[in-house]
This record gives C-alpha cells, sequence and structure tokens, in this order.
C-alpha cells in the first residue's frame, strides 16, 4: 500500500516545495558528486554483465563440440543461434519484468537481486550436463541482464550531472570494454588450441586433454558476479526515485552530500527553481500503462524500439556470434578467435575517447558516424584475405563502430522517459529491442556459410545504418533538464 501523499502525487497532485527545491538542487551540480567508488561498484557490475556478453564469442565452438553429439568447429554456428536467442529473450523477460519492479522499490535494491540473478544463470551454465541445460542456462542469465541494463542506466541518469550524463554513462561503458576483452581474450586462451600467432595463441591451454575451458569461462563469471553482489549493497538510492516517492527527508540527505563534495570545487551556483515542474503528472499505479496510454511517450516508446531492434542486429552478431561467424567463413577457430579479440581492443580505445567526447554532440548524430566506421571496417576486413595486419584494422573499426552507438542510445533512452517509469521505459525499449538480435542471428546464421566474406559483413553491418536513420527522428535531450524533457 504507498503512502498517501505518494498516492496524491501519482494522482497528478501539486509537488510540495521542498520537493521541488532538491530536484533544482540536483541540477546545479557540475560533477560527480557521489562517491567516486560508486563508478567502480557500477562500472564493476557492467564489467561482468559485458564479460557474460562476449565469452560466448570464441568459446562457443568448444562448448558446441563439447555438449553438441557430432559438432565441429565448421558447424558450430549452426549450434550458436539457439542458446544466443533464447539469452536475448531472457534479456526481453528481464526487462518487461523486472524493470518496472525497479519504479517501484527502487533502484539499488534491484541492482542486487538482478546481479544475483546474472550471477547463478552463469554458474548454472559452468556447470550445464548437456546442451539443453546450457541453453536454460543462459535464458536465466539474460533475464538478469536485461534487467541490469535498464536499471543501471536509469540509476546513472538519474544521478549524473545535468549535463554530463552521457559522460559519465560512458565513463562506466569502459569497464564493459574491459569485460569484453576479458571474455574474449580469456576464451581464446582457455578453448582455443595453440598455433603460432597470429593464427592463434602459442601458449593456449586447450587440448584434448583439457577441453572444459568453455566451463572456467562462466565459473570465473558467477565470480565476478558475487564481487559485485557484495559491492552494489553500498550505493546510494537515486534521490530522484525518493523525491518521486515522497521519500524526502531521505533524498535531502544525499543531495546534502553530493552539495558537499560538489563545493570542494566552489561556492554552489546560483538556485534556480523555474524549471521544476509544479505538478506531477498523473500516471496511475502502474508505470507501463502510464506510458502506453500517453500520445508523447507512446511515439518515443515505437521509435525507440525500433532504432534497438535494428541496431541490435548488428551488436549481437558482432558481440555473441562473431568468432563463429569467421569460422564459418573458411577460417581457422584459433585464427577467428584471434581476429575477434584483436578487436576488442577497437573496443577500449573508443569508449576512453568517447568518455572525453560524447557530450560534444547530440546524441542522435554520434549513430551516423558508428554506422560509418562499422562499415569501413567490413570492407578493410573483406578485403583482407590472408593478410592478418589488414584482418585485424578492419575487426577493430568494426568494434569501434558497432560500439560507438551504444552509450549515447542509452543516455537517450534514459532521458526519454519519467522518473516514475523509466526504468519501465528503458527495459521496454531496450528490452523488446535485443528481439532484433535475436532474430538477426537466427535469420542470418544460417545464409553466412553461403555468402562471401564480403556480403555477409555488409549484411550484419547495414541494420546499423537502419537505426542511424531512425535516431534523427528523437528528441533534442542534452543538456536538458530531465523533469522538463519527459515530465
Amino acid at each position: 500500500m504507498l503512502p498517501a501523499k505518494v498516492t496524491h502525487a501519482l494522482a497528478g497532485e501539486v509537488i510540495p516545495p521542498e520537493s521541488r527545491q532538491l530536484m533544482a538542487r540536483l541540477d546545479r551540480l557540475r560533477a560527480w558528486s557521489l562517491s567516486p567508488s560508486f563508478l567502480v561498484i557500477i562500472g564493476l557490475g557492467f564489467l561482468f554483465t559485458f564479460y557474460d556478453i562476449f565469452d560466448i564469442n570464441v568459446s562457443f565452438v568448444q562448448t558446441c563440440t563439447q555438449l553438441v553429439p557430432g559438432c565441429t568447429p565448421a558447424h558450430a554456428l549452426s549450434r550458436l543461434p539457439m542458446p544466443t536467442a533464447l539469452n536475448l529473450t531472457g534479456y526481453v523477460i528481464g526487462a518487461l519484468i523486472l524493470s518496472p519492479v525497479s519504479d517501484r522499490i527502487g533502484r539499488k535494491n534491484m541492482l542486487v537481486i538482478t546481479m544475483l540473478i546474472t550471477g547463478l544463470g552463469s554458474l548454472y551454465s559452468a556447470l550445464s550436463p548437456d546442451y539443453v541445460n546450457f541453453t536454460i542456462s543462459r535464458v536465466i542469465t539474460g533475464i538478469g541482464i536485461g534487467a541490469d541494463l535498464a536499471i543501471v542506466n536509469t540509476y546513472m541518469s538519474e544521478v549524473s550531472p545535468l549535463k554530463s550524463r552521457a559522460k559519465f554513462t560512458t565513463v562506466i561503458f569502459i569497464n564493459s570494454a574491459l569485460g569484453a576483452v576479458v571474455g574474449i581474450w580469456l576464451g581464446l586462451f582457455l578453448t582455443t588450441s595453440k598455433a603460432p600467432w597470429p593464427a592463434g595463441l602459442p601458449f593456449a591451454a586447450a587440448s584434448p586433454t583439457f577441453s572444459d575451458g568453455w566451463r572456467w569461462m562462466y565459473g570465473i563469471g558467477a565470480i565476478l558476479a558475487l564481487v559485485a553482489i557484495a559491492l552494489r549493497f553500498d550505493l546510494q538510492e537515486s534521490p530522484r526515485w525518493l523525491v518521486q516517492r515522497g521519500r524526502v527527508a531521505e533524498a535531502r540527505k544525499i543531495v546534502e552530500h553530493m552539495e558537499a563534495r560538489d563545493m570542494r570545487a566552489g561556492p554552489l551556483p546560483e538556485l534556480v527553481g523555474g524549471h521544476v515542474p509544479t505538478h506531477w503528472p498523473s500516471a496511475g499505479r502502474r508505470p507501463l500503462s502510464g506510458l502506453l496510454t500517453n500520445p508523447v511517450y507512446l511515439r518515443r516508446v515505437i521509435l525507440l524500439f525500433c532504432l534497438w531492434f535494428a541496431g541490435y542486429i548488428t551488436v549481437y552478431s558482432c558481440a555473441a556470434g562473431f568468432t563463429s561467424v569467421l569460422v564459418s567463413l573458411k577460417y581457422s577457430p584459433p585464427e577467428a578467435g584471434v581476429i575477434t579479440a584483436i578487436g576488442t581492443l577497437g573496443f577500449v580505445a573508443e569508449v576512453v575517447v568517447m568518455s572525453l567526447l560524447v557530450e560534444k554532440l547530440e546524441r542522435r548524430y554520434w549513430l551516423p558516424i558508428a554506422a560509418v566506421v562499422t562499415l569501413i571496417g567490413a570492407l578493410v576486413l573483406a578485403a583482407a584475405g590472408s593478410r592478418a595486419s589488414i584482418a585485424f584494422a578492419g575487426a577493430i573499426l568494426i568494434f569501434v563502430g558497432f560500439n560507438l552507438w551504444v552509450t549515447p542510445t542509452y543516455a537517450l533512452t534514459a532521458e526519454s522517459f519519467p522518473t516514475r517509469a523509466r526504468t519501465t521505459g528503458f527495459g521496454l525499449v531496450d528490452g523488446t529491442g535485443h528481439i532484433g538480435g535475436g532474430i538477426g542471428i537466427l535469420v542470418l546464421a544460417p545464409l553466412i556459410p553461403h555468402l562471401s566474406v564480403f556480403s555477409a559483413l555488409m549484411l550484419i553491418a547495414c541494420p546499423l545504418v537502419i537505426a542511424a536513420i531512425l535516431a534523427q527522428f528523437t528528441t533534442h535531450t542534452r543538456g536538458r533538464v530531465l523533469e522538463v524533457l519527459s515530465p
């Protein structure tokens, strides 16, 4: 049962003066004003999340040969769609069911719960006795990740400074790049056989007597999740969410702490509260129905869903299937793994540079740049032939490109929905958008072996062009007050 004050607020009552003042005080903060350790804590969770997304990339060839009778490296791609598609189905389930719970019980509580689900799924993967159980484990992991992505990005949009929301989303995304690097390079070491560089790793561990490296991959992921869970208990709740729920005293304490940190760099700017709305919009008790019955938010839901759907076809074909795609295109498993592993270095470079540049442009303008870079990378890799250095350059550009669009779109999506339903909205469009990744893999995977390298890579890259075009119809969000942008 909601407190009377909250019930009235959700029915469209006047926002109390102190609540309006607290929101204005948040908007005048100039720098990250929570403990710096929170960036590490959230970042560690993202490290595990993207470790899990990418660890199947190289390791699945060995997983398939161990769990599927008669599976060979050349046929691994034909078995990849099922666990990948169902993993993405888990994203949809988690985003649609668990994300709205965050709008009811808080960001902090759900960040612990989602990481617990994800860690249990990873442990189940490590212990899976057969292909069916492995596939089920990927569904469970996906449920946790789908909700976690929505809640983390919501949390970052609500606690970051007004003019740095995309910047700090990108800062923690650096940990995502590290997670991808660890997942793929560890997979290369544990699950491929020794081969002279650059056709493989001369010190790779896989052999006829060590064929369970993929299990170690998921076991390490479970340990990373356990550490992330323990640390997340130290997070502060989002003060915007607390204000929205009528818990003003708790919000005030956090805002005062944030102001004290910001004032270390000098006096705070003058408080200007004219931009803060005077009434909570009527939303009812159900965040999802509140979005879908509001014409403005319904249009945003449809547009952002289409954007994510198209973009994820490219993203997950590369993030989860790049090694298997290359193997199906006649690269040897170690060589395909090396090309993929080198490509992840472009991911790291991209997020470091983007953390400095992302606020220079409106969110939607980054997506055409991402599409162009991805296409150039595909052209370079297609032209590489047996020249390893050119193949490496192409892979790096592909990983730069398809990741370049992610953090601006994360920020744009979180900014497009109101605090009372921000996690619900993000989970709805991002979660269901993952269907694009699943369908992309299910539809594209059977075609890849019958295409040239050029045709296959163009087929994978082009959906990102569609996403870039759709992005141009989104609203301007950079530097705008959340309560004005999404009342």
